[in-house]
């Protein structure tokens, strides 16, 4: 049996993080890694959505993931997503997250094309293949990717004995309680991980059987979604429904800048912490004007919901 333990909790998906020049700033890199591990999180997601991975080079992602693991260094998790738009520079960050000791490897099914399900499965198993000792997540995230995991897709793919987790970032919960219960089915009741992946619904994610989260919005704020977890957990539910409402106020202003939700972030953080991990990489757009004062109130938001828990 699989154990699970390792994917259970409030794992942040982790930022790129840009030089001035906007090269990969490895010194960013370590210092958000180490910045996240004081805060007590139980991972980090490398290489997704919030690393900005489609608009980063396969070498960029390698070096990410190298001064992750170097300051990681056993003491949190570590799931690396690896998908690329083509089988084999997947393939390839695949073979490398493994040598680099990671937890799992992680992909969303190719974008752009609709391809048929065997093909999904053909293309994700050729990263679990170039990988053979690592587990790996399916990451579902439909609204983006523009293929959503189907159960005979994940029935396929449960096949595949190292498939360990879904990373499920659709936005009903049901879902959750579908692919929880076919890979109990097929892995025993504790040896198959589903993660929450809309930062909106994390209590809610956890109360439909969630093992954890991963989220975008984790690493700006993650003393209140590890409250919440620990709430959950203990069965306080309108308490952790409570912080979830804050949570979600706050989300919801940082997404009234012009600039991207990352930028957003990155500025907040470099304003509490001095962490300089740069802007965001076109196409996406950065801080535009006016967006200092959504910024300063978010700052201003997350910073009294953490001293109130």
């Amino acid at each position: 049996m699989k154990d699970i333990t390792r994917y259970r909790g409030v794992i942040p998906a982790f930022y790129a993080c840009y030089a001035p020049d906007g090269s990969i700033s490895t010194d960013g890199v370590r210092a958000l890694t180490r910045h996240l591990i004081g805060k007590g999180v139980k991972g980090v997601y490398v290489g997704g959505s919030s690393g900005e991975c489609i608009y980063q080079h396969v070498d960029e992602r390698k070096a990410v993931l190298e001064a992750v693991m170097e300051e990681a260094a056993g003491k949190i998790t570590v799931i690396a997503h690896v998908a690329c738009n083509n089988t084999a520079d997947s393939a390839e960050l695949a073979a490398h997250a493994e040598q680099c000791g990671v937890d799992a490897i992680a992909a969303i099914p190719p974008i752009y094309f609709h391809l048929p399900p065997y093909a999904i499965a053909s293309y994700w198993n050729a990263m679990s293949a170039a990988a053979p000792h690592t587990e790996f997540v399916i990451y579902n995230i439909p609204q983006l990717a523009g293929t959503a995991l189907t159960m005979p897709l994940l029935e396929e793919m449960l096949k595949n004995p190292n498939v360990i987790a879904v990373k499920n970032s659709s936005m009903p919960t049901q879902d959750i309680q579908m692919f929880k219960d076919a890979g109990m089915a097929a892995r025993g009741e504790d040896g198959f991980a589903v993660f929450n992946g809309p930062d909106e619904q994390f209590v809610s994610g956890l109360a439909m059987g969630a093992d954890g989260g991963i989220g975008g919005t984790y690493a700006v704020m993650p003393e209140l979604f590890l409250k919440m977890y620990e709430l959950v957990k203990a069965g306080e539910i309108p308490a952790a429904r409570a912080i979830q409402y804050q949570a979600d106020r706050i989300i919801y202003k940082m997404c009234e800048a012009k600039g991207n939700l990352y930028a957003v972030q990155k500025e907040i953080l470099r304003r509490q912490y001095g962490l300089e991990l740069g802007g965001v990489r076109a196409p996406l757009p950065n801080l535009m004007p006016g967006d200092e004062a959504v910024v300063a109130e978010a700052q201003k938001m997350i910073e009294d919901a953490v001293r109130a828990l």
